[in-house]
């Protein structure tokens, strides 16, 4: 077992940019595309997400610098650090039950998708480390394999599902057909995050508000140009963070260049997987009468739309001044600043490219998110230790934004408490 966690530790390790030329070949293979095609496909979209893994990259190191400044001038001393998704997959690969799993949830989704449960083909396979983390709380509180796997395996078929219900947000708000996004960063917000939209459609006054790119660009000319307000914001931010006007400048820049390359490099990567997708639609055609299947992506193709950029952006020094204000709250925000753009995703495509919208019900939503992170802080501080997490000197625990305060890992972590106290 071990040499198998070591093998499937190690192909997983390299990444979606390596892992996904492989699966789509394969795939490929099967829908009958033809060996050059599948090849010509694979790498194409495997360069694709080296592009957009690059433009995430500059992203995440410019705002968190940003934010960690922003945090130490507002003098935030809160106990619980945000250790960001990597700790947080780190724990769920070093799970003893992470190389079965795997296995058994490719074979689950493809018994998922012959018995119509779901259309979903869920390649990105680095991401199933989402449904491991799941397993790993429950085993971190049970020690029992059996109802780790089964955690696991329930939390992957709720993913698969969300992302049925949520692909016509995909083919019609971020025009990718085809596909769906049930990457857990994406879907986190997904279930509170629409009631709240519903209820703010509701609200006189705040129901005709409309901040969309349109409108901006509309109004602004060039200034609406989403690279402009993308070095508008990055110099907001700058001065937030206590920077002078040239590394201001310098951060806008670098924003700018998120705002206008992110897209391209997302055109890219759809350009390999539109073959596939379309061969996959044929094969089904043929061998299941009025089937259709859905490839299952990381939701990082959505970032190229400037809606989801831009209310990310504006969602940071909120977040940071929340978890200041916040009664209760211990948590502080720090690693997963940058997925903020993740989380917000179909929040947008919900409300249309609404930024306003957008950023309230982020704001809202944030809120919540701090809350059960903090409540999630001992387990998740447990689950570390035991992957032999190095824990930050002066830190007593840590937590996930993206991880703990996911609702539907807050959810599992509820009923197991509670199973484990009853049994």
């Amino acid at each position: 077992m071990k040499i198998i966690t070591d093998v499937v530790n190690y192909v997983i390790g390299l990444g979606a940019s390596a892992i996904l030329p492989i699966t789509l070949l394969i795939l490929g293979l099967i829908f009958g595309l033809g060996l050059g095609k599948s090849i010509k496909a694979g790498i194409t979209v495997g360069i694709g997400f080296v592009g957009i893994n690059l433009v995430i990259e500059l992203l995440t190191s410019e705002v968190g610098e940003a934010a960690q400044l922003m945090v130490q001038r507002i003098g935030l001393n809160l106990t619980v650090i945000d250790g960001g998704w990597p700790s947080a997959s780190a724990a769920a690969w070093g799970s003893p039950i992470s190389a079965l799993l795997i296995a058994v949830c490719l074979l689950v989704n493809v018994i998922l998708i012959i018995f119509k449960v779901t259309k979903t083909m869920y390649v990105d396979i680095w991401n199933y480390w989402y449904f491991l983390f799941a397993g790993s709380v429950v085993y971190t509180i049970t020690n029992n394999l059996v109802a780790a796997s089964i955690a696991a395996i329930l939390l992957m078929v709720v993913h698969l599902v969300m992302g049925d219900k949520l692909q016509p947000y995909v083919e019609d708000y971020f025009e990718i057909d085809n596909v769906t996004l049930p990457t857990g960063s994406s879907l986190m917000w997904v279930p509170l995050g629409f009631a709240v939209d519903w209820i703010l459609d509701r609200i006189p006054g705040i129901n005709k508000i409309n901040v969309n790119y349109e409108t901006i660009q509309k109004k602004f000319g060039v200034f609406g140009e989403p690279m402009v307000i993308g070095v508008a914001i990055g110099i907001i931010l700058g001065f937030l963070a206590g920077y002078d006007v040239g590394q201001a400048w310098l951060l806008g820049i670098n924003m700018g260049a998120v705002m206008m390359i992110l897209p391209r490099m997302i055109k890219i990567l759809l350009e390999g997987l539109l073959p596939i997708s379309n061969a996959a639609q044929v094969f089904l055609r043929d061998k299941f009468k009025n089937r259709e299947l859905f490839i299952g992506l990381d939701s990082a193709i959505s970032l190229g739309d400037s809606a989801v950029i831009s209310s990310a952006l504006i969602l940071v020094p909120i977040m940071i001044i929340l978890a200041s204000i916040l009664p209760g709250n211990r948590v502080l925000p720090f690693g997963d600043l940058a997925s903020i753009p993740f989380y917000v995703a179909f929040i947008t495509a919900h409300n249309k490219g609404n930024i306003f919208k957008t950023v309230l019900t982020g704001t809202i939503m944030m809120i919540l998110t701090l809350y059960m992170a903090t409540n999630f802080a001992s387990v998740y501080t447990e689950m570390m230790n035991a992957a032999n997490f190095t824990i930050p000197q002066g830190v007593s625990q840590m937590s996930s934004i993206t991880s703990g305060g996911s609702l539907l890992n807050w959810i599992i972590l509820q009923i197991t408490q509670l199973l484990n106290s009853i049994f």
